[in-house]
C-alpha cells in the first residue's frame, strides 16, 4: 500500500477518534453518551478512544514496519464494531436521539466509522510492502 495513503489514513483515523469524541461528548460533558453505555463510553472509555487516536497519529510518523501495528489497530477497531452491534441489538437509537441529538448521532455512526477504519488497517496489515522502508 502506498506510504502516503497509509499516513493519510492514520491521520484521518486520529482526527475521527480525537475530534469525534471531543465534539460528540462536548469535551467529556455529555452524560447522555455515558448513560447509554456506562462501561465502554464512560468518560474513561472516551478518553481511551482519544488515546487510540494519539496512537494512530504517532504511527503516522513511522516510516517502516507498521504491518503488525496496523494489525493491532484492526483488532481494536473490530472490538468497537462488535460492541456497537451488540449495543444496537439491546438498545433503542430512537430513544437516545430523543434524549440527546449528539449522543444519538454518536451511537448511530461510531461503529460504521470503526468498520471503515478496521478495513483500512486490515488492508495495511495484509499489504506485503508495509514492512519495507518508506
Amino acid at each position: 500500500m502506498n506510504t502516503k495513503l497509509v499516513k493519510s489514513g492514520l491521520v484521518a483515523a486520529a482526527i475521527m477518534n480525537i475530534g469525534g469524541v471531543l465534539v460528540f461528548s462536548r469535551a467529556f460533558t455529555n452524560v447522555a453518551i455515558n448513560n447509554a453505555d456506562p462501561v465502554v463510553m464512560s468518560n474513561f472509555g472516551l478518553l481511551m478512544i482519544v488515546v487510540w487516536g494519539l496512537a494512530y497519529l504517532g504511527a503516522a510518523t513511522i516510516n517502516s514496519k507498521i504491518k503488525w501495528l496496523a494489525g493491532a489497530f484492526a483488532v481494536e477497531k473490530l472490538v468497537y464494531v462488535l460492541v456497537w452491534v451488540m449495543w444496537h441489538s439491546k438498545n433503542s437509537l430512537a430513544t437516545l436521539y430523543s434524549s440527546d441529538l449528539f449522543a444519538g448521532v454518536f451511537f448511530g455512526i461510531y461503529g460504521l466509522n470503526d468498520l471503515v477504519f478496521m478495513l483500512f488497517f486490515l488492508g495495511v496489515f495484509l499489504t506485503k510492502n508495509t514492512e519495507d522502508p518508506a
